[in-house]
């Protein structure tokens, strides 16, 4: 569905507030709320980082789908998701929802990352969460019985800038190496680096489609923990020298988002050094959509894409 004069001018009043922290969280805690909450399928679980404990939840498919993966004596497949909100907002609470469709729809266990917030824990303190997560359950130490080939990791928008960093970081560390990874509008430049110039989407959508290029720019600044960090791959990874030897990569960016092109760029990156990689653009599509509701024809589609790049529909 197109978007029309009446609705452009409601998002233009929506997208016309400056950021406040406070009053993101508190609207982000309103998804807490969620009545099909004591139905979902899940395990809650902590995984240590330097003394901290992060807590996880694992989302489980239908009973049928379980069994059929062999998770009694057998491997279960496992998305690990990172979620967005901005560095500063979001928790696994508030993408309960989220995570319940993505297992029922793919039919993978979903082990969802409460990692650190910034303001209060700023850049590495995030990714470093997010990357014990992963470490743990790549190097089976993990309550489920997993096999490193069977686990992606997805991540969206924010998130999906947690989901590529790490990829590279395991990359240069070796500890393991992610066989997939699913990208979701993701936050991958950073245009207020010295040298760095806006993208066409940046310009062309930062101001009247909720997300603004001046909250992109309020995010950054909440992440960061120095300057230099705007320069660091791991902060912004389409800044890095190297892209080879990555995962097989699924982008999916939205047409109304001022962070298109910087996720399609990556993909295009990835692709030229030899990467394996699918890049999709839905059309009419907001930043944020994914978090919808499954009855959305756009999100209905976004998993279409992904089941279609698992392998789901072989």
């Amino acid at each position: 569905m197109a978007i029309n004069k009446v609705m452009r001018a409601a998002l233009k009043a929506l997208s016309d507030t400056d950021l406040d922290l406070k009053s993101s969280r508190m609207l982000a805690s309103l998804k807490e709320l969620d009545p099909m909450k004591p139905f979902y399928k899940t395990i809650n679980d902590k995984i240590i980082n330097d003394h901290h404990e992060i807590p996880i939840r694992i989302y489980f498919p239908e009973d049928e789908i379980i069994i059929r993966h062999g998770q009694y004596g057998g491997t279960c497949p496992i998305i690990i998701f990172i979620h967005g909100g901005g560095w500063t907002t979001e928790s696994v609470e508030t993408y309960n929802r989220v995570c319940h469709y993505m297992a029922k729809s793919t039919g993978y266990a979903v082990v969802s990352i409460d990692y650190r917030l910034a303001p209060e824990n700023r850049f590495p303190v995030p990714l470093n969460d997010c990357y014990a997560v992963a470490k743990n359950i790549f190097s089976n130490q993990f309550v489920l019985n997993v096999d490193p080939k069977q686990i992606v990791l997805i991540g969206d928008s924010a998130g999906g800038n947690l989901v590529a960093a790490l990829s590279m970081m395991a990359r240069d560390k070796g500890d393991f190496m992610p066989q997939k990874q699913i990208l979701i509008y993701p936050c991958v430049y950073n245009e207020y680096a010295p040298g760095n110039h806006p993208t066409a989407s940046m310009i062309e959508n930062g101001s009247e489609y909720i997300l603004t290029r001046k909250d992109v720019q309020e995010y950054l600044k909440m992440y960061k923990e120095t300057e230099e960090d705007y320069k660091n791959p791991y902060f912004s990874p389409l800044l890095a020298n190297d892209f080879s030897n990555l995962p097989e990569t699924l982008v999916i960016t939205a047409e109304y988002d001022p962070l298109r092109d910087e996720g399609e760029e990556y993909a295009r990156r990835l692709k030229k050094a030899g990467n394996r990689v699918e890049a999709y653009r839905m059309k009419d599509a907001l930043h944020g959509y994914f978090a919808l509701s499954t009855k959305y024809v756009l999100v209905r589609e976004t998993y279409e894409l992904i089941n279609h790049f698992l392998g789901n529909d072989e």
